[in-house]
């Protein structure tokens, strides 16, 4: 299932980052992640593994990774996502020959994007070493973020209990099938949500990419120069072990490695 050639209306398919130097965020990411990259006609760098697209790289200021969800209609998407008191952050455009776009904000400020694809059909692998496997929001408003994205897409909010008081919430798409057999949440599951880490910490999405080796991954990412937010961790209850991290322009992101086989 790590090959994909298009995504389902309300599924997260694709993620790119702007940094003010995008050659620098270029040079971390691929020796971080063993990435291959070509300059795509909008100007963006694309990056790819086996060949197949994993993630963009823009110029654009501050430095943030942004996910993007596929709909039907990014026009229509956005005013949705007013009405249910979100906001347009980028009215929808086009990129020529590869989807028409927008970036738009929950009601407690998280951006994120749409895509509607034209003839780029978002990530073509997903959820293997080196690649995005989930996005991630944190928000101070957990209840509001539930009530804003199954209004806008259809989510379905569960709760997953990690014991001794941890829980994070699961996004579901009822009828969607993802996700790979060894991972351990149901396969309808397109992202999931944690309370902000505490004061200073903005509403945000971030992308969680899987690695090897997740100890080795967040020593490799501090000697290239990226910040250490959150040691590695194992996740109580689940075969994962993460870390959070930030490259040398300060967009976030975490890495995990699956402790067990297919």
């Amino acid at each position: 299932m790590s090959e994909r050639d298009g995504y389902e209306a309300g599924v997260p398919c694709w993620v790119a980052t702007t940094h003010p130097e995008p050659q620098d965020a270029l040079a971390f990411y691929t020796q971080l992640f063993g990435w291959e990259v070509r300059e795509s006609p909008d100007r963006y760098l694309i990056c790819t593994l086996r060949g197949r697209d994993v993630a963009a790289i823009g110029e654009g200021s501050p430095a943030a990774w942004h996910t993007y969800v596929w709909v039907d209609s990014a026009d229509d998407t956005a005013v949705t996502v007013t009405e249910a008191g979100g906001s347009v952050v980028a009215e929808p455009f086009d990129v020529p020959s590869v989807a028409r776009v927008a970036l738009l904000a929950d009601p407690a400020g998280a951006v994120f994007g749409v895509w509607q694809p034209r003839e780029h059909l978002g990530a073509r692998l997903v959820n293997e070493p080196g690649a995005w496997s989930m996005g991630a929001l944190n928000s101070p408003d957990p209840d509001g973020a539930k009530e804003f994205y199954s209004a806008v897409f259809g989510w379905v909010a569960e709760t997953m209990d990690l014991g001794g008081g941890m829980a994070f919430t699961l996004f579901r798409l009822t009828g969607y099938e993802g996700g790979e057999p060894q991972q351990p949440v149901p396969r309808d599951v397109i992202a999931t949500m944690a309370p902000t880490p505490g004061d200073g910490v903005p509403p945000h999405w971030s992308p969680d990419f899987w690695v090897d080796d997740i100890d080795a991954a967040a020593e490799r990412a501090v000697e290239l120069g990226g910040q250490l937010l959150a040691p590695p961790y194992d996740i109580p209850g689940t075969p994962l072990r993460q870390a959070v991290l930030a490259d040398p322009q300060g967009a976030t992101f975490s890495a995990t490695k699956v402790t067990v086989g297919p």
